[in-house]
């Protein structure tokens, strides 16, 4: 090893450890602010904080450290240091390795107690009966739309939406095997599948497709059959094992799952807001135009509408909408009070942080 060398890595040495010293500093800092926070009843969680400090160092990021490394780092630094004052117990929905086991760990970081369950009902479920404080479930898909089990639990749940979290979705082909021609059957979630047609269609269209509950579920199967496959993130890959057979193979790079951190607790505002609504409408003419004209007088933009079955009457619909802003602020009050006129019911879900959109376009 030449000296120069040798010297590099010596300077790396001191610097890991001059890390190490600031890092336990700032440990100690926390502990005080924590028992600060105890003192007044404080929440121990502050999302808004957290994001403003991730914020303000990916701005002043000249480089060469990658930005997207820099904020994994700096999440799992916040995460372990506000486990120092408490634990946050988190429900999330599918096992561990799904998209939303993923979408977790990105926005609480892997210090917090993880619940995982098999249904969205269940998640729903337990931080409703106080079991956790938060749930991450899956709301929608930039190609495949939205998850219908997640809107309608909504209608009858007293749930907020207390944060949101984007996710860049993107599916290997995994197995024990490192040869494709070994594959006989493939198993994915349907939404997985729709999103890698094209590939399937021109590499594997012989092949049988087995449908399971979640990506996360496919991998496990996947563990023990040899002439199986699975189409999972890479994350499963590396939990449970399994070769990645091809990488990347989704049909549209820009995928991405919108997932909806869920509690009793309000968010506090913060500078981007978004505000979710719940609203059904008289069943007459012109009823929704009428509704959400007082949304467009008042300069607000509207950044999505759908609308679901109601379930308990034939015809009737509920629709979903999200605003920019935050329902405190005067204009969106003032254009809640016009739209609340012409509705049967309105239910504010929450206004909280846009979610940082890290690696997707």
């Amino acid at each position: 090893m030449g000296k120069e060398l040798k010297e590099q890595r010596k300077e790396i040495d001191r610097i890991d450890r001059q890390i190490l010293r600031l890092l336990n500093r700032r440990a100690r800092i926390v502990l005080e602010v924590g028992k600060q926070k105890a003192r007044e009843g404080k929440e121990i969680y502050d999302p808004k904080r957290e994001e403003e400090t991730l914020k303000s160092l990916s701005e002043e990021n000249k480089g060469p450290f990658p930005q997207e490394a820099l904020n994994t780092v700096f999440r799992e630094i916040i995460s372990a240091s506000r486990s120092l004052e408490g634990l946050l117990r988190v429900c999330f929905f599918g096992p561990e390795g799904s998209f939303t086991h993923l979408a977790t760990l990105r926005h609480f970081g892997s210090s917090v107690k993880l619940v995982s369950k098999i249904s969205i009902d269940e998640v729903f479920k337990e931080v409703e009966q106080n079991r956790v404080e938060f749930g991450v479930v899956p709301v929608e898909n930039s190609l495949e739309g939205s998850v219908g089990r997640t809107l309608d639990l909504f209608i009858d749940s007293e749930l907020m939406v207390f944060a949101e979290v984007l996710l860049p979705v993107s599916h290997d082909l995994l197995s024990v095997s490192r040869n494709l021609s070994d594959i006989e059957k493939i198993y994915s979630h349907p939404q997985a599948f729709a999103q890698c047609r094209k590939w399937l269609k021109e590499n594997l269209s012989d092949r049988k497709l087995c449908e399971v509950e979640s990506t996360a579920l496919a991998a496990q199967k996947a563990t023990s059959d040899p002439k199986g496959a699975a189409i999972a993130s890479g994350f499963a890959g590396r939990k449970y094992g399994l070769y990645p057979l091809r990488e990347g193979i989704e049909d549209s790079t820009f995928n991405a799952t919108r997932f909806l951190v869920i509690s009793k607790k309000k968010a506090k505002k913060s500078r981007r807001d978004k505000t979710s609504l719940l609203l059904s409408l008289k069943d007459e003419a012109g009823s929704l135009f009428r509704a959400l004209e007082p949304v467009a007088r008042e300069g607000i933009n509207l950044t999505k509408i759908e609308s679901r079955p109601l379930k308990r009457k034939a015809w009737e619909y509920i629709f979903f909408i999200d605003l920019d802003g935050h329902v405190n602020e005067r204009k969106i009050q003032k254009a809640l009070r016009e739209v609340e006129k012409h509705c049967l019911f309105l239910k504010v879900l929450g206004s909280y942080p846009k979610a940082r959109s890290e690696g997707v376009e």
